[in-house]
Parts: structure tokens; sequence; C-alpha cells
């Protein structure tokens, strides 16, 4: 039984206890203790990779059936499970608010039920042959061990969405969480105990059991979710050492708001992807566009939606609730205040709530008449801000959405077909919303362009990320070829470099 009071470590089945240095958990919206966890020791680490490694060596040589009919079985104790506890712990770790916590546990099984039969189905390739009576095929081959090095903001969703991949592939996998969001992830943890045993492990720590992890011989691919800085730098460790990576990098997402978009509809759209989660969403609408014919109205709106959203404790009725942590809040002051010192106008919010002196609060907050000299155009910001920027048209909008470094996801707001489609086909970013921010699918992939990633979460390309092909060749005669040595004469050239007659 998990015990948020006693540091441990998760090996399946079971959790075992920690024997690092123990560290406090914080809860962001009061302050309180909410638990203890300590980082993974070096000898922990190789005793769990070690274990790993040799589960992971029974997992491979499972038919692909047996594999589904395990991931099936887990898919089934999670929607069995009573995750109350999980997402109370989520909200007190990190500050969500529970029903989006809770929310969040309920999407866990459909992405392991996914995986178990795309596994299933997508097996290999026979190829038309190259000569006659050679049967040449293309097969998948699991790569080996994963480690999952994960975010605070979705700890358990992301979570799943690579390791049902890696598992359905014939992998091992190592998690380790996010630091605000461990007790909740070895809590979640429990649901994978009917798995062989050793076959999935959570280790706590921080920066350097992640830095371990990517350089440990004893894993074979990585899969990140962080910020740029960090993903550079694991992606730079991973291929340093031919390793494979699918890194989410985050974004500055853009939101464009056309002329022919009915406005209460984009207000409460905006609204919705700007301060979910307090904006500590990869996918956030940052950076919104609106056409000059109907700015003023969408900015009525759009504050009139905003000062709707309830601040509070994740685990009162409020939709909006503490930031992570006093740094965070920390960079959204700022880039705040720099927009305003060149010309920004805060509309709403720009303060920490009456009332919430304590955690780390933060109102919501729309900036207009954003330019691009300003820092929160150019930064992930990562915190409940949106900043409005008025542009003369919707080709202007694009050009406008497109100059970042980022491009994660891109969301537009109309009722005009040409422009869904050119919004669509223009925008630079791995996902495009129209008329709906931030929806994803099991069966689409997931991640970002430019800065904000390589390689794809979701759909086949997720489950391809954690596997290797392998050609095949097989002759079911064998028989002396016309190309093997040694040649015939009558190939070369003479002394003379002329074709023998």
């Amino acid at each position: 039984m998990f015990d948020p009071d006693r540091p441990c470590h998760y090996l399946a089945p079971g959790y075992r206890p920690s024997a690092g240095v123990a560290q406090v958990v914080t809860d962001p919206a009061t302050l309180a203790t909410v638990g203890r966890i300590a980082e993974t020791t070096a000898e922990e680490l190789a005793q769990v990779l070690a274990a790993v490694n040799a589960a992971q060596a029974g997992w491979r040589r499972l038919d692909a059936k047996t594999r589904a009919a395990h991931l099936h079985r887990l898919a089934a104790r999670i929607e069995a499970a009573d995750l109350t506890r999980c997402a109370t712990l989520m909200s007190r770790e990190m500050g969500k608010p529970y029903p989006e916590a809770i929310g969040e546990l309920a999407n866990c099984a459909p992405v392991f039920r996914y995986y178990a039969e795309m596994a299933r189905d997508e097996a290999g390739k026979v190829a038309g042959s190259t000569q006659a009576g050679s049967f040449q095929y293309a097969r998948y081959e699991p790569l080996g061990v994963s480690a999952h090095i994960m975010p605070f903001n979705f700890p358990i969703l992301l979570m799943c969405w690579t390791v049902a991949a890696s598992l359905a592939a014939g992998n091992g996998c190592v998690v380790k969480p996010a630091a605000a969001t461990t007790l909740s992830t070895l809590d979640f943890m429990r649901v994978f105990a009917d798995l062989p045993a050793g076959l999935v492990a959570c280790l706590p720590g921080g920066a350097d059991l992640g830095r371990a992890l990517v350089d440990s011989e004893a894993t074979n691919a990585v899969a990140f979710t962080g910020s740029v800085a960090a993903a550079r730098a694991v992606a730079a460790a991973a291929g340093a050492r031919m390793k494979p990576a699918v890194i989410e990098a985050g974004g500055s997402d853009p939101m464009i708001i056309c002329d022919s978009a009915p406005l209460d509809v984009a207000a409460a759209g905006a609204a919705t992807a700007a301060f979910h989660l307090s904006g500590q969403v990869c996918t956030s609408a940052e950076r919104i566009y609106v056409v000059d014919g109907v700015h003023d109205d969408f900015v009525r709106a759009f504050v009139a939606e905003t000062l709707r959203l309830r601040v509070g404790n994740g685990l009162a009725r409020s939709e909006i609730g503490p930031l992570v942590s006093k740094a965070a809040r920390d960079k959204v002051m700022r880039l705040i205040a720099d927009a305003v010192a060149k010309g920004a106008r805060v509309e709403c919010g720009g303060r920490v709530p009456e009332g919430l002196d304590t955690g780390w609060f933060y109102a919501p907050t729309i900036l207009t008449g954003c330019t691009p000299e300003m820092d929160i155009l150019h930064e992930e910001c990562f915190g409940p801000v949106a900043a409005v920027c008025r542009v003369a048209d919707f080709d202007a909008a694009i050009d406008a959405a497109n100059a970042s470094a980022f491009g994660l996801g891109a969301s537009v707001f109309t009722t005009r077909l040409d422009e869904a489609m050119e919004a669509a086909e223009r925008l630079e970013a791995g996902m495009v919303w129209v008329n709906n921010p931030m929806i994803d699918n099991d069966a689409l992939p997931f991640g970002g362009w430019k800065a904000s990633g390589l390689g794809r979460e979701l759909g086949r390309q997720g489950l391809d990320a954690f596997r290797r092909t392998k050609m095949v060749i097989i002759d079911h005669k064998p028989v002396r070829q016309g190309w093997w040595y040694p040649y015939p004469d009558d190939w070369f050239l003479d002394a003379g470099g002329r074709k023998p007659e």
C-alpha cells in the first residue's frame, strides 16, 4: 500500500522503501505538507534497471495477442480502481482543480486498449519481391527499456501515452515523475501490479536522475516532456548515444479570431484555451491574434468570460488553481511587467487575487496592445496570461502566428471554410484546431514543429517511436546466385578499357 508520508519507489508488483534523503512535498495552494519523497540512489537505480531489463527479456518474447491481453487487463484494472486519492494528491501537489485531475485519470485506460490492438495489427510489411523465390518483409522489434521523464501538468495521462505504446511494442519502462507530482504518480503505479514482475518501475528524482537514465547503457529509448532548454539537453545526450528519443518541448500557441467567428463562442473557447490549468498546458493559447474589425467586441466578450472564472484551491469549487511554484508565478509576473512597460494594457487580472496571499495564486490576465518587442510573445509563459494582438486581416494573423520559434499547436475561430482550410495548410504547427482548441485523439499524432519537439506521441507514430524495424530476406531454396563471386570474365574491361567481344 502506498503511503505518501513514507518515501518509496515502485517496481512492479509493489513499492519499496527509498534509501535516499527525504524531502517535503508542499501544497502550492496552502503551503501545507502533502507528503515526503526521496531522490533515488545510484544503487537503487542500478538494481531497478537490472530488474526491468530482465523482465523485458521475457516480455519481448510474448506473442502480440498475449501482450494485448495483459494491456487490456491493465486497462480494466484502471477502470475499476478508486482513483479518488490519486486525484486528490494531484490537486494537493500541484494545484490542479479536482474535476480536471479525476478527468485526466479517466482518460488513461483507453490509450492502453488502443495500443494493445494497434500493436497486434501493425506488425510489419510484406514487400513485393525483387527476385523470384524470395520472401522479403519488414518486422518490428522492441528497443529494450524506455525511460519516461514526465512533466507536472498532466503527470499521469502523458505518462500513460508513452508507457502504453512502449509496453505494446514489447519494452520495459522506467518512469521518472516530475518532483511536483511524484506522490500522485506513485499512487497510480499500483495499477501495474498484474504485469510481469519488474517490467515497470517508477523512480523519484530530479535532473540528476533524469540525466542518469538518459546516459545509462541499460536504457534504450527516451520519452521526455518539458522545457525547451531541458529538451535540447535530453535530445543532445540521447543523440550522443544514438538512442531514440521522443521530445515534447512545449510552445507558445497562437489563436486566431477571424471576423466571421461568433464572438461569444470564440471568447468562451479562448478563456478555456488560455486559462485551463492556470495556463500550465503546453498547448495553451498564449498569443491571440484578433482581426481589427472584431477586436474590441472580442476583447469585451473575452474579459466577461474570464471574470466568470473562480480562483481558489484545486479542491474547492474553482476553475483556476494556484501555479505550481513561486518560480512559476515569478516568471508570469516578470513577463506581464515587461509587456506593460512596453505599452501593453491590463484588461483584467494582473495581480494576486484578493484573499489568496498564501500559495502561488495569480488572477487570469488579459493583455491588449501586445507587440513583437514584448518578451511574452517569444517565451512560453506557462501561466494564466493571454496576450492579445490586433491584426489587419486573416493573412496578417497567419504571418504573426508563424513568427515564432515554437510550433506545437495553433487554433482558429471562423465560420468560413476557406479560412479553416487555409489555416490548416499554412499554420506552422504540429496540430491545428478549428473552433475547438486543445483536443487530442489517441489515434492521431501529438507533437510539435520547430523548437516544440521531435517525434510524435499517440497514433501509429507513437507506437513506432518505441520499436525498430528489421528487414528480412528469406530464400526458401538455397541456390547459387548469378551475381556472387567470382565474377565472369566478360564482366570486366580488357587492357584497352574496352568491353571484351
